[in-house]
């Protein structure tokens, strides 16, 4: 079923593939949401030769490799027809941008037919190498975590299993068993992000404190959290910039994020994170609470949605002109502010029975050319937030 569904990121890198100006096509975005998937679709459809290979091994490689890489698809180019060469997790090379640049350079000035499509799971080692060398050079694609509207269509999923589940393709299969479903999250999923996309990829000082944090993540989801407080629950946690530092790089893996609280205008002071985590499932698998006690769990089920609704937009809003935080002085409290260049929206989630809530009036008062949407009980139905992108709504 996975393989036969074909996300909308797959029709639109083969149109980028398939119309000038030729670029390098660059697809970002988390583990084991299908970036491959797709790719493998695309060269199914390609006509003309394809030349896949991927770095995350093992092993270490250097650019060397991607020079012999782009050689094989350079000989396949010379054949007559454009040759689509498919460079998997190409972020794991040291200096990887500058031999893509180089190599890539060479082809246009000698007409070379070979058109690159890179993948990578690190947002952030992926956007340092493309802004450093290959400016001008590439089009962006962002894959997302599967949403509603997919996990539906490809598995029959009702709104409930999506909220507990989380939507990872490749874990689908194991739902009906919940204790195979909660290892392969955990230790091909969640433990494979951090070892292999964090910690081997940048200089950490503290490894266990970066596991530690995740796992206080995983159990306060939706909770906005002083930095002090993650300080007196984490063993041997340094300070509040390295806390704020891990959060981000686990951000730029697309597992948790730490929601700043807004203020308007072009200075902002470090806040009290609000913690999101970017699937469901990260919630969900590393802990004990079933599918079936969660439907009989008010509170666990109203953490689940609003996380669900902070990934919803965090997941679709990437690359676009919004930000999203929250906002909250003294009593009153907003649970998401996305913000653009020319509008502010206020959203509140209610999950359950509509309680009485002065945020959204306090914040409309204060800003009153904002716009507020209810998304729950009382508002905006739960199905239609989560089947829409969340740009028409704002």
């Amino acid at each position: 079923m996975v393989l036969s569904f074909e996300r909308e990121i797959a029709s639109s890198v083969m149109k980028r593939l398939e119309n000038p100006p030729v670029l390098i096509q660059v697809v970002t975005g988390p583990r084991q949401v299908g970036k491959t998937t797709a790719a493998l679709q695309i060269a199914a459809k390609w006509q003309g030769p394809v030349h896949f290979t991927a770095a995350d091994a093992l092993l270490p490689k250097d650019t060397a490799w991607i020079e012999s890489q782009w050689e094989i698809g350079r000989s396949k180019a010379a054949q007559g027809m454009p040759c689509l060469l498919i460079l998997d997790e190409v972020q794991k090379i040291d200096n990887w941008s500058n031999m893509v640049k180089l190599l890539f350079d060479q082809d246009r000035a000698s007409d070379t037919p070979l058109l690159p499509l890179l993948l990578g799971s690190s947002a952030l080692l992926l956007s340092k190498g493309m802004t450093e060398s290959l400016a001008g050079r590439f089009f962006l694609h962002r894959a997302s975590h599967w949403s509603y509207t997919e996990c539906h269509r490809a598995f029959g999923w009702d709104l409930e299993t999506w909220l507990y589940f989380g939507g990872y393709p490749g874990a689908a299969p194991l739902v009906d068993d919940e204790q195979s479903w909660r290892a392969y999250i955990n230790d091909a999923l969640i433990e494979a992000v951090l070892a292999r996309d964090v910690l081997a990829m940048h200089n950490i000082a503290k490894p266990a404190l970066l596991r530690h944090l995740f796992g206080l993540a995983s159990q306060m989801p939706g909770r906005i959290v002083s930095y002090s407080k993650m300080l007196g629950q984490l063993t041997d946690a340094g300070n509040a910039t390295t806390l704020a530092h891990y959060l981000e790089l686990m951000a730029q893996a697309f597992l948790v994020s730490g929601l700043e609280k807004y203020a308007k205008g072009p200075l902002k002071r470090k806040t009290s994170p609000k913690l999101i985590l970017w699937n469901n499932a990260l919630i969900t698998a590393p802990g004990m609470t079933t599918f079936d006690q969660m439907r009989e769990n008010p509170a666990l089920r109203g953490r689940l949605v609003e996380n669900a609704v902070g990934a919803h937009l965090l997941n679709h809003l990437q690359g676009m002109r919004f930000e999203v935080g929250y906002w909250r002085e003294r009593q009153s409290e907003v649970d998401f502010v996305v913000t653009a260049p020319t509008r502010t929206v206020a959203i509140e989630v209610k999950s359950g029975k509509p309680k009485a809530s002065a945020g959204h009036g306090q914040f409309k008062k204060r800003w009153p050319e904002s716009k507020v949407l209810l998304v729950g009980a009382s508002g905006m139905p739960l199905l239609d937030f989560f089947t829409c992108h969340p740009s028409e709504l704002l």
